[in-house]
């Protein structure tokens, strides 16, 4: 990034990270990298810039490679990385992506206007400084957004498919993949990033001053990183991506682009209809993250609505707009939507319904309007 002054020696810093990252921004900063040969790498930034950092510095490792033998199958190749990478060090500075944490690094690929990434725990960095000092300037939709995909993060990889149920299982050790589903561990990260952003998420968005729920905020990021990390997410997250890949003039205020739907809002827009849709798999699950997020004990036959509720409050009090139609989506563009939302196989695999193109056209027909 530029404008950062240290006493110790660095190299010329790449500053030309964007927001929601492309194929071609990501190999922007490749051949960047492959000129400049550094050491290491220092990522300070959100999780756009700690992406890119994560894609120079595998692609830095292999000259020889093209930028899809990593990326994630169908659309790339998704090959194994058998090679040491060199040390990357994150400091985020925003509270939402848990990047610093996780071995995924996610692009927008222009070609097909839809997300994708790699996906392997080789690229997660060496170390991460999450220090709140470094959110006091984050505006407030970009806390609000970032907070959503806490939230999204922690209820997704507690509400995926049990890792005993994670399958098939590859005939190479290394190309197991980066999301196992809910287990035991991950759940302990999950459910506490709930706990915490149910106390301090309002919090931070509504008084940029209150510091100690910016703090809290940032530990819950990092927290739920480290849950999603290994269990991984499932729908809001794979239905995101064609969500902001297909956006054709939302804007949304506190960002630079001209026409952007930030990650966090593409991901929450459908996340009452999601776990609506998810309940059934585990009704216990869902009745517990309702209530840890303030819904007040229910029937087990009734936490997907429930939970479905709560969410919609939350969006609703933090100024996210009325659904898909608010961005610009109307029912003549669900197919489109679909489509590019099958291709995600990372994600898709660990959810707990069916992903065929019936039930993800639902979600998107019920997330036209939130309110």
């Amino acid at each position: 990034s530029s404008g950062i002054n240290a006493e110790w020696p660095l190299r010329p810093g790449f500053d030309r990270v964007r927001v929601e990252p492309t194929d071609s921004s990501f190999q922007e900063c490749i051949d960047f990298a492959r000129n400049t040969a550094p050491g290491a790498f220092l990522a300070i930034g959100g999780g756009s810039v700690i992406d890119t950092a994560k894609a120079a510095n595998l692609y830095n490792t292999y000259p020889e490679a093209d930028l899809l033998d990593f990326v994630n199958a169908p659309i790339g190749k998704g090959l194994p990385v058998n090679r040491t990478l060199q040390p990357l060090l994150a400091i985020p500075t925003t509270a939402g992506t848990g990047s610093e944490t996780t071995g995924v690094a996610v692009f927008d690929y222009e070609p097909l206007k839809a997300k994708t990434g790699i996906a392997n725990r080789a690229i997660r960095p060496t170390l991460g400084f999450v220090d709140p000092d470094n959110l006091v300037s984050m505006p407030a939709r970009v806390t609000a957004y970032s907070g959503f995909d806490v939230l999204c993060h922690a209820i997704e990889s507690y509400t995926a498919i049990p890792y005993k149920e994670r399958g098939p299982a590859p005939s190479n050790p290394s190309m197991r993949p980066a999301y196992q589903g809910s287990n035991p561990l991950s759940d302990i990260w999950s459910r506490h990033a709930c706990h915490i952003t149910a106390k301090y998420f309002r919090r931070a968005v509504k008084d940029p001053e209150d510091y100690e729920a910016r703090e809290q905020m940032h530990l819950a990021s990092s927290m739920a990183g480290v849950g999603f990390g290994n269990a991984g997410v499932h729908l809001c997250h794979g239905l995101s991506y064609s969500i902001s890949g297909l956006n054709r003039s939302y804007k949304s205020t506190d960002y630079p682009e001209d026409k952007l739907i930030p990650h966090g809002l593409s991901v929450c827009i459908t996340a009452p209809s999601v776990f609506a849709a998810t309940a059934d798999s585990d009704l216990d699950r869902h009745a517990e993250i309702a209530e840890i997020l303030g819904g007040k004990p229910c029937r087990k036959e009734d936490a997907g609505a429930v939970l479905a509720d709560v969410l919609r409050d939350y969006l609703h009090d933090l100024g996210v707009p009325d659904g898909l139609n608010a961005l610009g989506y109307t029912d003549e563009d669900i197919p489109a939507l679909v489509q590019g939302a099958l291709p995600q196989k990372r994600v898709l695999a660990i959810s707990p319904i069916s992903t065929e193109a019936e039930p993800l056209a639902e979600i998107y027909a019920n997330s036209m309007k939130n309110y």
